[in-house]
């Protein structure tokens, strides 16, 4: 990917601030949307830019910027529920509180290097994924907000996650946000609810528990999220074929508004027939 082609705002935004004498970028930075791959670049490359010792350009092949590409640098670290944990650290599904009393012994020490240190979430491949309150929990955060506050100089965090709601209030208002669209060219595969969406429009009140039975099923032999991601799915592609029917469309953003607030139930943990029974009323009732 390159970077400086894809978000050629944002690249030349942080470029332009961290070359002010005055260096005026937050030190806590929030990446949002969908590519968290693309965050993490965008970090990476905002890390290199603040460790070069000469221009910064791109093609750089310093020691600092060497070592940021290949991302093995002593100072820009990457945070996440496996990784950076301290040696009796055995918790494996978030960031824990020993993890940022860690980070705040290690800021203690003054260093030579401009520190970065980045958090998300990593999946079974070792892929950043978004960071949410189950793998970046509220008593961690707030562990380390004094820092996030008043840090160390020459020290810039980074969080990456999905949606600016997955994240702690504290955090959010502690950072300057920026939204970083997908270029990706993403699949939109609505295969699994196809039968369940063909007719949905028709659904009348009478029929809306048979509505939630059939969802509810999906979602016993499929991941859920995965269901109501197909179901946006559905309804995007039937948006887009409908551009000019005004009540139509209406109704389809406000499903897909349903359907993003079911999905960030199930990220709180909330029971999944209860998300489903109130997508079903509002999907079918509104």
């Amino acid at each position: 990917m390159n970077i400086y082609e894809n978000y050629k705002f944002l690249t030349d935004y942080f470029t332009k601030g961290i070359k002010n004498p005055d260096k005026n970028i937050s030190h806590c930075i929030l990446f949002w949307g969908n590519d968290i791959e693309a965050q993490y670049e965008l970090a990476l490359e905002i890390a290199r830019i603040l460790n070069c010792k000469l221009d910064a350009a791109p093609d750089c092949n310093c020691l600092d910027c060497t070592w940021i590409k290949n991302n093995s640098h002593p100072a820009v670290l990457t945070y996440s529920k496996v990784d950076n944990k301290p040696s009796d650290d055995d918790s494996k599904t978030m960031f824990s509180i020993a993890q940022a009393r860690m980070i705040k012994n290690d800021l203690a020490i003054t260093s030579d290097y401009h520190r970065v240190l980045i958090f998300c979430d990593k999946d079974s491949n070792g892929k950043p994924c978004g960071l949410n309150p189950t793998n970046f929990s509220t008593d961690a955060a707030n562990a380390l907000l004094k820092t996030f506050e008043e840090p160390p100089a020459n020290t810039t965090f980074f969080f990456l996650t999905n949606d600016i709601s997955d994240m702690i209030s504290t955090v959010v208002s502690r950072s300057q946000c920026f939204f970083v669209p997908s270029k990706k060219d993403e699949p939109q595969n609505f295969d699994l609810v196809k039968d369940l969406m063909d007719n949905y429009l028709t659904i009348t009140r009478n029929n809306v528990l048979d509505f939630n039975d059939t969802i509810l099923s999906l979602t016993k032999d499929n991941d859920p999220s995965q269901i109501f991601i197909q179901m946006q799915n559905y309804m995007v592609n039937l948006l887009k074929s409908n551009l000019k029917n005004p009540q139509l469309k209406l109704k389809l953003i406000s499903d897909i508004k349903a359907i993003e607030k079911a999905k960030k139930e199930l990220k709180l943990n909330m029971n999944i027939q209860t998300i489903i029974e109130n997508l079903a009323f509002d999907m079918v009732l509104k």
